[in-house]
């Protein structure tokens, strides 16, 4: 027997957010939920095939895989914005190309990633020197400092924990982060904290941090979020961290 049904426009009536995130991720779509889902909004996830190791060689790598992840995510859902979540590959990887490669999937849909987002939300906030936080190992940090310098940005104090094992990388408590962005963070050449890659938990202390060393602190989830929402034509929403008040 054939019943009858309705049908309506789905839980992303307002827009779907598509965001191409790694294997080895464990922190962003905990973080992100508040800020990705929500009031007719939704978040659409693909993984990616991820190297457990973080070195330029095997960040480079996703390259080529990223052409099958993009295609993973549903077309004709009301996608508004994509963005491809690892702050480090996209450095050595480039935006541009990482932007060329998604829009093949999906036409005329925006693309951000990290490094693009914490880009714009340093623009937002209006500063320049820049204490640069990350967990990687120097090799990945030198270029994500090489990029930040040719976009005109000044990088005045660097400190990382040097891990190379990405799942290592969640595993980082958020009090040891919090210590090394107020350690940065008061160094007064600096005037904004950025802590680098999506797999740190940073949204339970970004606020704490701020409200220590007096300036902004930047994450690569919290940007990567605001700035898929802006894309989207969301507005900002509601974050941690001065991002979400400016």
């Amino acid at each position: 027997m054939a019943l009858k049904c309705d049908f309506d426009n789905g839980a992303a009536y307002r827009a779907a957010l598509g965001l191409i995130i790694l294997k080895t991720d464990e922190t962003l779509e905990d973080e992100g939920q508040s800020l990705l889902h929500g009031d007719g909004v939704v978040c659409r996830y693909a993984r990616i095939p991820s190297h457990d190791l973080v070195t330029p060689e095997t960040l480079g790598l996703m390259e080529n895989d990223m052409p099958a992840a993009a295609a993973l995510l549903p077309q004709n859902a009301n996608i508004k914005v994509i963005g491809y979540a690892c702050t480090s590959a996209a450095t050595v990887i480039g935006p541009n190309r990482i932007k060329q490669i998604v829009q093949a999937a999906h036409p005329d849909v925006p693309v951000t990633d990290p490094i693009t987002a914490v880009m714009a939300a340093l623009r937002q906030l209006s500063v320049a020197r820049i204490g640069l936080l990350t967990p990687y190992v120097p090799a990945v940090t030198v270029g994500m400092q090489t990029m930040l310098a040719e976009e005109g940005f000044d990088v005045a104090r660097v400190g990382s924990f040097e891990q190379i094992e990405d799942r290592k990388i969640a595993r980082i408590t958020e009090d040891s982060t919090l210590q090394a962005m107020v350690e940065i963070g008061s160094d007064p050449a600096v005037d904004v904290v950025f802590a680098s890659c999506t797999s740190l938990r940073t949204f339970g202390i970004l606020a704490a941090a701020e409200d220590v060393i007096g300036k902004p602190v930047v994450s690569s989830n919290q940007a990567l979020c605001w700035h898929m929402r802006q894309l989207a034509g969301l507005g900002s929403g509601k974050g941690p961290g001065r991002l979400f008040a400016v």
